[in-house]
């Protein structure tokens, strides 16, 4: 009887915890609003182009290379086989490519915040020499040699013209409409299902010693953080200091979001860490760590070994398997070939 009144006690406990849990991040389901809106009449017909053109090499100077090359829709939009962007020509940029998804909601873009506007965005891979190494004069001239293109420009603009802004506008059209929604987190703070203890626990840990800088439902606050990484001794990556020239951004870059975390290792700025034990690692480890980092991040110090393997539970819940495998992102190979051979 003592066994039954225990168990029972335990459970409404738990129940209780849970609903508290809730009850607390109950503000944080509340999604920010759209920094980023397509204004446009054919909203359908200017992010399928923006996906054509999104998987399309012919956009680097040997069309070897499209945005899909380092942004793969079956790792979160990121890059998971190397640490360092890959370009053309097997050349290797100095930044890890961070995963693209829910970036109608950002501010900055780009580790250290160099673009603020995404239609600006496509621009900088694009005419990067170390990745796609093109002008956007160029990638106009040979997209207007295209016929599918120039229908696809019309049934988006009502004009056929091709042109560099219309082309970047379709671009962040398409990666504005990118969007994971659909964890198991979401599922749990909608009440459609529950954590298990181990990833209870690791919610409650996370939302104490995590959560300032990775702000649910975003999982990021968009701010430039010293995490207290040594700087690479090879890339020497200042961070933010590049943009604003301020001594006290050095070594800061931009927090990432951490929803589908499970698939954009590696991680950091430089893709140092493969997993995210070596992520946690990093910050209970005291030593090796540069002097400005950010002070609030001390505190995680004191987290047991079960307490990062709980935490790294709570993280698997922010995957989201359903955006992973949503035919809206992939590429349109059926489309595609149905528009080159109707123009032949």
């Amino acid at each position: 009887m003592k066994n039954k009144i225990a168990f029972a006690s335990l459970l409404i406990f738990f129940s209780l915890l849970m609903l508290s849990l809730r009850q607390n991040d109950s503000n944080n389901l509340e999604w920010p609003a759209k920094i980023y809106k397509t204004d446009s009449t054919h909203i359908d017909e200017l992010q399928f182009l923006g996906k054509v053109l999104f998987y399309d090499p012919m956009l680097s100077l040997d069309s070897s290379t499209s945005c899909s090359s380092c942004h793969s829709p079956y790792n979160a939009f990121a890059h998971t086989d190397h640490a360092l962007s890959h370009g053309i020509d097997n050349k290797i940029g100095f930044r890890n490519a961070p995963a693209l998804f829910n970036l109608a909601y950002q501010p900055y873009f780009m580790w250290d915040g160099a673009i603020n506007h995404l239609e600006m965005q496509s621009l900088a891979p694009i005419t990067n020499p170390d990745e796609m190494h093109e002008s956007i004069l160029h990638v106009v001239e040979k997209l207007n040699n295209q016929q599918f293109y120039r229908k696809l420009f019309f049934q988006a603009f009502d004009d056929s013209s091709i042109t560099g802004t219309k082309t970047l506008k379709a671009i962040a059209a398409f990666m504005a409409s990118i969007e994971s929604k659909n964890s198991k987190y979401d599922l749990v703070m909608n009440c459609k299902s529950e954590f298990t203890m181990q990833e209870k626990n690791g919610f409650k840990l996370f939302s104490q010693l995590c959560a300032s800088c990775h702000t649910p439902p975003v999982f990021t606050n968009y701010a430039f953080e010293n995490n207290g990484l040594m700087p690479d001794t090879l890339i020497k990556d200042g961070g933010r200091i590049r943009q604003t020239k301020q001594t006290n951004d050095s070594l800061k870059f931009k927090v990432p979001t951490l929803r589908n975390i499970e698939y954009t290792f590696p991680y950091m700025h430089d893709g140092r860490y493969k997993t995210l034990t070596e992520v946690m690692n990093h910050y209970t480890n005291s030593s090796n760590k540069n002097s400005s980092m950010n002070p609030k991040l001390k505190s995680v110090y004191l987290l047991s070994s079960n307490e990062k393997v709980d935490i790294i539970a709570f993280l698997l819940t922010l995957s989201d398997k359903q955006f992973l495998f949503d035919k809206r992102y992939t590429y349109p190979k059926a489309q595609i070939d149905s528009l080159r051979n109707i123009n032949h």
